[in-house]
């Protein structure tokens, strides 16, 4: 008989197993796995005294907070779900998000208050809390939320096919959509995290913003392996770099602006980053030049790919490939399948475009209430990501670029990522995006989007001299345009549809 999977139940069995290691970190805050689990105990008992019950919906619009870890483990407990919100979004884009999912609750970040104060009469939730010690009239202290509840087990309600958390997908095509993800699901993160990457050490850097499946993912992956988790209530590159040897942290997950970043930084490379394992960098592409930059300065850059959709890993390249298959995301992860089908559905040939899908037991449940885009995105088990990549001859995966964002030109393919990581060469070039325009001749063409470095001058004309014999002449730039700010999503996906709006 099988048995059921609660992933809140998971920090209550990591508490009684190791009640003294350290679970959580985040700047003065650290806590053990037996206090971690009793702070989630307090959430869970709380959250029942107010009525909220299996399968209510309770958003969370917090930075990177050790409450992040009560809500996430306390919610599960008693089968509620975590909408964790994006808090970079609009007003009425976060409306949107909060009636979509029927929140009940709003739990925030005392940074937030006055944004959500601005708005909350167009907002639907019927409680708001906030992580502070002082709080307005219209919303509770969470610490006062919590206070004087039972720090016992809960009766666990709530398990396998039943969602845990709705991940909002960064909508850079459309309106987001919600990413039902399972107590199933994120356990076999966990596992095939664990059973692909091997040993990482013990302490985990979480740099990314917990409304994204690249910080949370970490979660039951920490818990079930018994790893500490150290949270960046947000992002700070100079910070990064000194949590490094202070926390000697051994595994971190990233996106390549980041890195873009860290090497802003004076000597970021005479840090200590003797204890690092592992860092795995995802989200988009990362630019081969980058890889190189890395580990010409000693510091190793696997690339994982993944979505939401898939609760997070679908393939990741390994230690020995990394440099050698650079721009690769490797290999698939160790329980997850991946194909590479042309329009009709076929598997196409080593080398050749086509859209990657996966079918893996950390799939998705669906989106919510959104069945008809269930169909569009699920097939027969497999998760279509409107990724275009190809597969080498030794299986190892390319992404190319998104499905919608490709360029007929000519009747010729360009995929923006490629011409992109040619740019990012350049000595002079800061950030690079390329979107098609339409062209009287060709159909579509190609227009590149530069910031330029600081105290730099660089032309068009120089810049489309310079991209001669480095890419084929249908791919170079017809026009370019020179910005101070190329926009982008918190994960640094570049958001194609908002270049297409400015510059087309």
């Amino acid at each position: 008989m099988k048995s059921s999977v609660n992933v809140g139940a998971f920090l209550a069995k990591r508490a009684l197993l190791s009640p003294n290691k350290l679970a959580v970190v985040c700047e003065n805050v650290r806590l053990t796995f037996r206090e971690a689990n009793a702070r989630a105990n307090q959430l869970a008992a709380a959250m029942r005294s107010i009525g909220i019950k299996q399968g209510d919906r309770v958003g969370v619009m917090a930075l990177n907070e050790p409450e992040f870890v009560d809500i996430f483990f306390g919610l599960g407990k008693i089968g509620a779900i975590m909408v964790p919100v994006n808090f970079r979004l609009a007003g009425p884009e976060v409306q949107y998000i909060l009636e979509n999912a029927e929140a009940k609750i709003l739990i925030f970040s005392k940074e937030f208050q006055d944004t959500i104060d601005g708005y909350r009469n167009i907002l639907s939730p019927e409680k708001y809390i906030v992580i502070a010690d002082d709080s307005p009239d219209w919303a509770d202290s969470y610490k006062e939320f919590v206070s004087g509840h039972s720090t016992d087990e809960p009766e666990i309600v709530g398990c396998d096919n039943d969602t845990l958390a709705i991940l909002y997908t960064s909508g850079t095509t459309g309106k987001p959509k919600g990413a039902q993800l399972t107590h199933e699901s994120m356990f076999w993160v966990a596992v095939t995290m664990s059973g692909t990457l091997g040993e990482v050490g013990d302490k985990g850097l979480i740099t990314l913003p917990l409304f994204h499946i690249g910080a949370l993912a970490f979660f039951p992956l920490s818990v079930h392996s018994g790893k500490t988790m150290v949270l960046m209530r947000s992002f700070d590159p100079q910070l990064f770099l000194e949590n490094l040897g202070k926390e000697k942290i051994s595994f971190i997950g990233i996106v390549p602006v980041m890195l873009m970043f860290i090497r802003a930084i004076p000597d970021y490379d005479k840090y200590d980053w003797s204890s690092l394992k592992l860092m795995l960098v995802y989200a988009s592409p990362v630019p081969v030049s980058l890889i190189k930059e890395y580990f010409d300065a000693g510091i190793e850059v696997r690339q994982l790919y993944g979505m939401t959709e898939v609760s997070g890993p679908a393939t990741v390249i390994d230690s020995e490939n990394a440099l050698k298959k650079a721009g690769s995301c490797g290999l698939p992860f160790f329980h997850t399948d991946i194909r590479i089908i042309d329009d009709n559905g076929n598997d196409v040939p080593p080398n050749v475009n086509g859209e990657i899908i996966m079918k893996s037991p950390n799939n998705m449940k669906g989106y919510w209430k959104r069945p008809e885009a269930d169909k569009e995105t699920i097939k027969d088990g497999w998760i279509y990501s409107g990724d275009i990549a190809k597969m080498d001859e030794d299986g190892f995966i390319y992404i190319m670029d998104r499905k919608k964002d490709m360029i007929i030109s000519g009747g010729e393919n360009i995929y923006p990522a490629e011409i992109e990581d040619v740019l990012l060469t350049h000595p002079k070039i800061a950030d690079a995006s390329v979107i098609g325009y339409p062209h009287e001749k060709w159909q579509e063409a190609v227009k590149a989007i530069i910031t330029i470095k600081p105290n730099e001058k660089l032309t068009e004309e120089e810049l489309v001299e310079w991209c001669q014999g480095k890419l084929g002449r249908f791919k170079i730039p017809k026009k370019v345009v020179f910005t101070d700010n190329i926009p982008r999503t918190p994960t640094g996906k570049v958001l194609k549809r908002i270049l297409r709006e400015m510059y087309n």
